[in-house]
């Protein structure tokens, strides 16, 4: 995405003062100023701090602001801030620091960024002598020179605000398989799609090319089925990726057609352009509720899906329909007001991977590896495609990312460049037969690996992988503690646990990022890259900084921040707030040492008054 070159910067950083402004303090009396009225407060510190100091009323007499009841609101905050943290997110929290050990960052002010940038250019890497890792990093660049794209970042939640206002979904369509001429095989074909493509515009060109792609996702295994009389429902997804970088979900629903005697399975396939998996996982029931009675009562069923308005999270929309011999019904779909994980099932890792296992693949995506998954069912290619691209949360997997790889598009693995793909256990022979460069095959079926680098152990700071393990190896035990509060019901499910655990460990390795973007005079950011990792303490999560950097992952997410008009916001940025307020008080920003700064302040500008 960028070049190296491409981060370095003609100005020098703005240098930013985390000191209050004194300016407006010397103008007129204190006593011609309200009382209450409150000093601005630093970035970190969030609104409800600032409620906080309202209801301790502060005292009209500057000399009054002694240090013990600058010590007591001190106090008073961090305790308002310790009862803002999810107890679950504490007991993770505490885990990562008996790991870690005392070592954060290092006392780098900003004034001595450009100075550390110039150093850092002149000076031998502290990973030089590490030629493992400095071919990690070789390996990343040359991956971003093969790209040679523009910058084309995208999030889950750039997505969602972009599409939020639109239909539900783009088409629905039925494949089913049709046998070849003279040969005892199947193709699957479209056999019904809804709406109809009937204007020759550009945008319904890309939607027929698209369109013809859908039927070998629906069945990818199409070589290998013959009519069969039993047959359970699968649920399973795919996503199709255009060449402007935009993705469509397809979520679809295979069933065998009412009938008698041995018969093919079809599916039925909704195709929308957000990540949604259990709203249309209802839909599906639906679908296929209706199709068990009849497969005309499934059309007009859609047709009133399409009207509806895709819901906003946390909100619920109405689905009028008609079925013969029920009437009028309602049904109500509902999106979970965090959208991030609504298409997530972490459950199917544990079931398919170990936590040692789980960690590597992790390791190995984060470095932008080349990852293959192999199972039985369509379901489970799905589900553990899309949970472990989650992990990576906050950043986003940048590549080729195909969760069920048609059997006749294996080729694709062949690539010099980074993708996530899962194949049926039937393409193996195949797939053992291509020259496959530098992958992670892994069998999900057996929990072992087919093929590895031998190296997944050594690739994240050690100490920070110790506690991952540890954090996830007593998932079920840091659940069931009891809680005490409401926040704690929305992460004390699984899901909510293994999102936390690996929150945290990026809060850990790259929660200070903020502390290193300057902005310009003209209102530009800039992101302080060497001054950035130098300022961690630990060698070992600056040295895995140092090929993480060079990730698309990490361009993007920087870039995404640059580019922002206002502070990001999400769990992630909530979670960083909260980290950033646990370092000791001896920094520039530290709120102790503000608020006797603005006492001593006041005190002064009283005797000189």
């Amino acid at each position: 995405m960028w070049s190296p070159q491409d981060r370095k910067y003609n100005n020098p950083p703005t240098q930013l003062s985390l000191k209050p402004s004194t300016q407006s303090l010397r103008s007129g009396n204190w006593s011609e100023r309200k009382s209450h009225r409150l000093p601005r407060l630093p970035k970190r510190h969030s609104h409800d701090d600032m409620l906080l100091l309202a209801q301790l009323s502060l005292p009209s007499s500057p000399s009054s602001l002694n240090e013990d009841s600058l010590s007591t609101t001190s106090e008073l905050l961090s305790s308002r801030r310790a009862r803002r943290i999810p107890k679950l997110v504490q007991r993770i929290n505490s885990i990562y620091n008996a790991k870690r050990g005392k070592k954060r960052l290092k006392k780098l002010s900003m004034s001595s960024i450009e100075t550390a940038s110039l150093r850092d250019e002149n000076s031998e890497s502290e990973s030089d002598s590490d030629d493992r890792f400095k071919a990690h990093t070789q390996r990343l660049v040359h991956i971003q020179s093969m790209l040679k794209r523009a910058p084309s970042y995208r999030t889950l939640e750039l997505e969602l605000l972009e599409w939020q206002e639109r239909e539900l979904f783009e088409y629905f369509v039925v494949v089913s398989l049709k046998k070849k001429p003279s040969r005892n095989t199947y193709l699957p074909e479209v056999s019904y799609q809804f709406p109809k493509l009937d204007r020759p515009t550009k945008q319904m060109r890309e939607a027929e090319e698209r369109l013809k792609a859908i039927p070998q996702f629906c069945f990818p295994d199409a070589k290998d089925w013959l009519p069969v009389s039993e047959y359970s429902s699968e649920t399973f997804s795919f996503m199709l990726t255009g060449e402007d970088g935009s993705r469509r979900f397809g979520y679809c629903r295979r069933l065998l057609p009412s009938g008698k005697g041995p018969r093919l399975p079809e599916v039925y396939c909704v195709i929308s352009r957000l990540g949604c998996f259990g709203l249309f996982s209802k839909v599906l029931d639906e679908v296929e509720r209706r199709r068990g009675i009849s497969a005309a009562l499934v059309y007009p069923f859609m047709r009133s899906l399409m009207e509806s308005p895709f819901p906003a999270p946390g909100k619920t929309i109405k689905v009028k329909t008609f079925l013969p011999g029920a009437g009028n019904e309602v049904l109500e779909l509902r999106r979970p007001m965090d959208s991030r994980l609504e298409h997530v099932d972490f459950e199917c890792l544990f079931t398919c991977l170990s936590v040692r296992q789980l960690i590597r693949i992790f390791a190995s995506l984060l470095l932008e590896r080349r990852v293959i998954f192999v199972a039985d069912k369509l379901s489970t290619l799905s589900s553990c495609s899309h949970a472990v691209v989650a992990l990576l949360y906050p950043f986003s997997w940048q590549h080729t990312f195909i969760p069920v790889l048609p059997a006749s598009m294996i080729d694709i693995v062949c690539c010099p460049t980074p993708f996530l793909v899962g194949l049926l256990s039937s393409s193996l022979p195949k797939l053992k037969e291509l020259p496959v460069e530098e992958a992670l095959m892994v069998n999900l079926g057996s929990d072992r690996f087919i093929r590895q680098m031998d190296d997944e152990d050594t690739l994240l700071p050690r100490k920070l992988q110790a506690a991952l393990e540890q954090a996830l190896e007593r998932k079920n035990e840091l659940i069931s503690q009891d809680s005490d509060s409401d926040s704690d019901d929305e992460c004390n499910t699984l899901n909510g646990l293994v999102s936390e655990v690996f929150i945290r460990f990026f809060v850990e390795t790259v929660g200070h990022y903020s502390l290193f973007l300057t902005q310009s005079e003209k209102g530009e950011r800039a992101f302080q890259r060497e001054a950035f990792r130098k300022s961690v303490a630990s060698k070992s999560i600056r040295r895995f900084l140092e090929v993480f950097m060079e990730s698309q992952m990490f361009a993007g997410f920087i870039q995404d921040r640059e580019l922002r008009k206002c502070r990001a916001k999400g769990l992630f940025e909530q979670r960083v707030e909260q980290y950033l307020e646990e370092l000791p008080d001896t920094e520039q920003s530290g709120m102790n040492k503000f608020l006797r700064g603005l006492g001593n302040k006041m005190k002064f500008l009283h005797k000189k008054n």
